[in-house]
Parts: structure tokens; C-alpha cells; sequence
């Protein structure tokens, strides 16, 4: 019987020390890791969850190290994250980000590159089915709230001033990140396999919301608690049509998961 492991990181606000005195203050995110939780446990996930203060960039990779040295082919692990998202410029140039820009995960101590993210799912035994949901946003010189002016409580996106002071503060360390990240990686350029849904474009906002997230509200009625019986790229759509158009969640794969995975129910371990 195949073993499923899953990791939920919901964070309502973040370390101020650490991001210029910013306390990304948000409403839904813990809650959408408790029931995200909640989810993966009933379809027979042994889940951990992570909430503020202890989603830090130990905290998340040591659960992720000790799910990779447990799982085997076959097996499965989710990964959710709730929080802020952010950009920062992409050194490596258009080749690797067609945007030019890195997206992160605000971790409470500090920006999570998706080189990084990558880089964790790396550890992970060929054919590990790996499942990332995300309920984020990413900011950026482009992004604004639909219909008026940005409130930070009202999308998961770091402020445009806060971010770009973090950019050049960090910019040594970030270089410094992605040249140990560029050394460590295969020599054939090969990514991990890996299956993500995410709340929205490169260029939107995840809304927050008073109990759920819009994207985490919209997945939960569409599984219905356990009720739905399509595949992914059928949740997928169904979770899109219960969101407005400003907010289109996505659906990629990175690498080659084995078709059999894409096409399985949701969270089947």
C-alpha cells in the first residue's frame, strides 16, 4: 500500500524584522491550512501542519528532507501553502523565467525562491508523485487589485515598495543563493516531476478572504468533501469556474509525471 505524506503551511503574517518592518498581515491563510489538513488526513495522508510564526525556511525543508528519506516510488506528497507570494528579478535572464522574475513563497523569515522549491523536490525518489497546491499571488510593477486602488488586506501579494527595498537589500544574497542552487543541479538540466495547481496567474492577485482563501474556498467545494470524482485537470476547471476571471488559477507539470498520476482522483494515495 502506497504511503501518503503531506505538509500544510498557512501563515497570516510574517517576521517584520525580517521584511523591513512589514508584518504581512493576512486573514485566511491559517484556517486554509487547517483544513487543507483536515482534507488530506480523511483521504489518508499523515499530514503536518505549519502555521506563522513556525513557517519559517527550516521549518518547511526540514519536514520536506524527512518526507523525501521516507517516501518511496509510488508513494505521494502534498505540499499546500497559503501565505503571501512575491517576485524578485531573475538573474539568469529570459531563458529561465519568461518574465524575468523569480517567484517566492514569504516564508515568516524570508523569501522562498521556486529554484528553490525545485531544488526540494530534487530529494524526492524518481516517481514520487508530487502534488503542490499554492494559494498565493506574486507582485510586481503590473499588479493591482481589479476595480480600484490596492489594499493590502485584500490579496496575498507583498506590497510593491516593500518588496523592491527587499530586492536590493537581498540582492548579494540572492545571487549568492542561485549560484550554490546552479551548482547543485543535475548537469542534464532535468527538473523533478511534479504536478502544481496554483490560484492564479503570474500577473494576479489571490484574494484573501474571512475564512478561506477565494482559491482554498473555491477547492473545497469543489471536492465536496470527498464527493468529487474527475481527475486534475477536471478539478482544476471546475475550481476555475467558481473564480472571477481576474483570478485564474493554473494548472502545469514540471518534468514528466507518469500519466496515470495526472489522471487519478485528487489527494489519491
Amino acid at each position: 500500500m502506497a504511503t501518503g505524506l503531506s505538509l500544510h503551511v498557512g501563515l497570516n503574517g510574517v517576521d517584520p524584522a525580517r521584511y523591513e518592518g512589514w508584518d504581512g498581515t493576512l486573514n485566511a491563510c491559517e484556517a486554509d491550512a487547517h483544513d487543507m489538513a483536515r482534507l488530506a488526513r480523511t483521504a489518508g495522508f499523515e499530514a503536518t501542519t505549519l502555521l506563522t510564526a513556525d513557517g519559517t525556511v527550516a521549518n518547511v525543508t526540514s519536514v520536506l528532507h524527512e518526507a523525501a528519506a521516507r517516501l518511496v516510488p509510488g508513494d505521494i506528497l502534498l505540499l499546500t501553502y497559503s501565505g503571501h507570494g512575491g517576485q524578485v528579478p531573475d538573474l539568469d535572464g529570459p531563458d529561465d523565467e519568461p518574465d524575468a522574475l523569480d517567484e517566492t513563497l514569504v516564508f515568516y523569515d524570508r523569501q522562498f525562491l521556486d529554484d528553490e522549491v525545485q531544488q526540494t523536490f530534487r530529494a524526492f525518489a524518481d516517481d514520487v508523485r508530487i502534488l503542490a497546491l499554492f494559494d498565493c499571488c506574486h507582485s510586481g510593477s503590473s499588479i493591482e487589485l481589479p476595480g480600484g486602488e490596492a489594499r493590502e488586506s485584500a490579496g496575498r501579494f507583498m506590497p510593491e515598495p516593500t518588496q523592491r527595498s527587499l530586492n536590493a537589500r537581498d540582492r548579494d544574497y540572492l545571487e549568492d543563493l542561485r549560484r550554490s542552487l546552479a551548482k547543485d543541479a543535475p548537469a542534464d538540466g532535468s527538473v523533478p516531476d511534479a504536478l502544481l495547481v496554483s490560484a492564479c496567474q503570474d500577473n494576479q492577485v489571490a484574494a484573501d478572504g474571512a475564512r478561506n482563501g477565494a482559491f482554498t474556498g473555491a477547492l473545497l467545494r469543489v471536492w465536496d468533501d470527498g464527493a468529487f470524482r474527475g481527475d486534475y485537470r477536471t478539478f482544476h476547471r471546475d475550481i476555475q469556474r467558481l473564480l472571477p476571471p481576474t483570478q485564474s488559477p493554473n494548472l502545469y507539470v514540471t518534468g514528466t509525471p507518469a500519466p496515470e498520476f495526472l489522471n487519478q482522483r485528487p489527494f489519491t494515495v
